[in-house]
């Protein structure tokens, strides 16, 4: 499966929400297809026209959105009225401005959601951070790796290598931004692969790229994501998305993201469905991930779809 081939967007907008950010989203495939919403990560990702390849034109209205603070939307590295909540809200915001009653696929707020599909698991708990950004996890596998991370900072600072990275790609000072941000998204890129794509360290020479995606993730992770230690498994939250079909797709290997985590949460939704990529670690792009994506996204094709119910 070679993956789909979208024309140019039918639609390009930047949605005003709030009084200081405008969101960038781009439509593209059928104009009445089931709405799916494709969500990047980070924070501090972005979206790009090869986003769409999972979806068939034929089926589905895709719509892409760029956070808050990052990718085309404005302004760009803006932290003020940056949160988990405001990206959630901003979902929905976008949403009702695109008139769309339901999304056919991925998670917003639930009661607007017919299916999800879930890659690289991730909710936010203080395990999970401590997996990819402390001495616990992958620094074990990678620790060649994990010494040039650590290196960069002050050895008085890598008691919180978050708390101290987040200090300097805040300062006022232009070459420790940018060199922080090279080591931040070194490691990013060191871990995300199972085979490391070595041609993917050229983006750390991209400034604003760099300095965007580590510090939305710095500023996320050093707040906690404003979310509760494992909010997402509370029984009350899990009760909300239990009726919702849900395929999980995980890597084995997954170095960024734990996969017991992808686990549990399978465990927890009685409608989910976890694949295991047995040779992939956390990214997108490795061949069997990307398989099982689009599998999953050509079967969720057929569901049944009333936005109205």
């Amino acid at each position: 499966m070679s993956g789909y081939t979208h024309s140019e967007p039918f639609d390009v907008g930047l949605l005003p929400v709030g009084a200081i950010h405008r969101i960038y989203y781009e439509q593209y495939g059928r104009k009445d297809g089931k709405p799916v919403i494709f969500l990047h990560g980070g924070p501090g990702g972005c979206t790009s026209r090869s986003n769409t390849t999972y979806f068939d034109p034929a089926v589905y209205r895709v719509i892409l959105l760029d956070q808050r603070g990052t990718g085309k939307s404005e302004p760009t590295t803006e932290l003020i009225e940056n949160t988990t909540p405001h990206l959630v809200s901003d979902i929905d915001a976008l949403r009702q401005h695109l008139a769309i009653s339901k999304w056919h696929l991925i998670f917003a707020y639930p009661q607007f959601v017919r299916s999800m599909i879930l890659r690289g698991i991730f909710t936010a708990s203080r395990l999970e951070v401590a997996w990819s950004r402390s001495s616990l996890g992958a620094a074990n596998v990678y620790p060649e790796a994990w010494h040039v991370f650590q290196r960069y900072l002050p050895e008085d600072d890598r008691h919180d290598m978050i708390a101290g990275y987040y200090k300097r790609l805040t300062c006022d000072h232009h070459p420790t931004r940018l060199a922080a941000a090279k080591e931040w998204n070194r490691w990013d890129l060191s871990i995300g692969e199972l085979k490391v794509d070595e041609d993917g360290f050229k983006k750390l020479d991209d400034y604003e790229w760099s300095w965007a995606h580590a510090l939305l993730e710095a500023h996320y992770a050093v707040h906690g994501f404003w979310l509760e230690d494992r909010q997402i498994f509370k029984p009350k939250n899990l009760a909300k998305i239990r009726h919702i079909p849900v395929t999980i797709i995980q890597g084995r290997y997954d170095m960024v993201c734990p996969p017991q985590t992808a686990w549990e949460l399978h465990r927890c939704l009685p409608m989910s469905r976890l694949i295991w990529i047995p040779d992939a670690g956390h990214s997108g792009r490795e061949p069997g991930t990307r398989l099982e994506l689009l599998r999953a996204c050509d079967e969720n094709a057929g569901l049944d779809f009333d936005a109205h119910d």
